[in-house]
């Protein structure tokens, strides 16, 4: 339902040469390669628009619309950052990576793609108990009726003042588990059943399946990829100095450190060839040196 209409709509764009896409538990992934004689850019707006024109057509209860990112998923990430607390949960990092810091990253130059990984979004998980839901005489759409209902918003009422009218709006949506455990979910003999009576409520995330760890220490993973025309030390160089600027930006409680940078190797290797050459040039000219046996004749080109 979410893939396939993108799938079409993104496969009317000029100059996709291949497409490929994976679909997991809350998740979708569509992977467009295009001819090299394709503008990049244009390409972008291309795909932007494509994901517009399907918008129509995708479940309307998706928690965020699409989006899409200008990279080449072959090349590994330039630079990993990690982030960890110990008070705020794998969830609640995850949403702060993915809201606050990946799109900052993002907009510094040379930035193609920032993936977050370690976790998903906070959610609450209701493990329902087969016997406690026969013995209160309540059925699996029992359960999904009265979970739906309150998270439903709707309006709860007007103001009027004879030529104008507002609507007044409020955000009653249940969040946590211990919101969500005395939620009435049916009547048994005149007596109201709970949904902390027949399930187990917890506060978890999306996908439980997704970790990170770092130090051994449950992690929050922002992998930063470079654009295919950039340059990795530029960008890692720019990424460092926004770095100072980010860490102001976050909590106290929230660690953010670099985990892997692999602008070490490049400049290493850089400086080998440098080092090459310098001794290839001086060789050369002590070859000359002695071949002539004239200083002056051998600096003349």
């Amino acid at each position: 339902s979410v893939a396939t209409p993108l799938e079409r709509s993104l496969g009317r764009i000029a100059g996709v040469s291949e497409m490929t896409s994976s679909s997991s538990l809350g998740s979708t992934r569509i992977i467009l390669q295009f001819d090299f004689d394709r503008d990049i850019n244009g390409a972008a707006r291309d795909v932007q628009a494509a994901i517009n024109a399907a918008q129509s057509l995708l479940p309307s209860g998706m928690p965020s619309r699409p989006t899409y990112r200008k990279a080449n998923p072959s090349d590994a990430p330039i630079m990993i950052l990690t982030l960890t607390s110990d008070t705020y949960s794998q969830g609640e990092l995850y949403d702060f990576a993915t809201t606050q810091l990946a799109p900052t990253i993002s907009q510094i130059d040379g930035v193609g793609d920032v993936d977050v990984g370690g976790s998903s979004l906070p959610a609450v998980r209701v493990g329902l108990n087969p016997q406690a839901l026969f013995n209160q005489g309540v059925s699996l759409d029992d359960v999904r009726t009265a979970v739906s209902n309150a998270n439903v918003r709707k309006p709860q009422g007007a103001l009027e003042d004879g030529t104008h009218r507002w609507q007044i709006q409020t955000n009653d949506e249940l969040k946590t588990a211990a919101e969500y455990q005395p939620l009435i979910i049916h009547y048994n003999n005149g007596g109201a059943v709970r949904l902390g009576d027949v399930a187990t409520v917890t506060d978890s995330v999306q996908d439980v399946r997704n970790a990170g760890m770092t130090n051994a220490k449950p992690a929050i993973l922002l992998m930063i990829r470079k654009l295919p025309e950039a340059n990795i030390i530029q960008t890692v160089d720019s990424i460092r100095a926004k770095l100072p600027e980010l860490q102001e930006t976050i909590p106290a409680a929230i660690d953010l450190q670099i985990a892997q940078d692999r602008s070490p190797t490049i400049r290493a290797s850089l400086e080998e060839v440098e080092q090459t050459l310098i001794i290839s040039v001086a060789l050369v000219i002590l070859v000359v040196f002695l071949f002539l046996r004239s200083g002056r004749a051998t600096i003349i080109p």
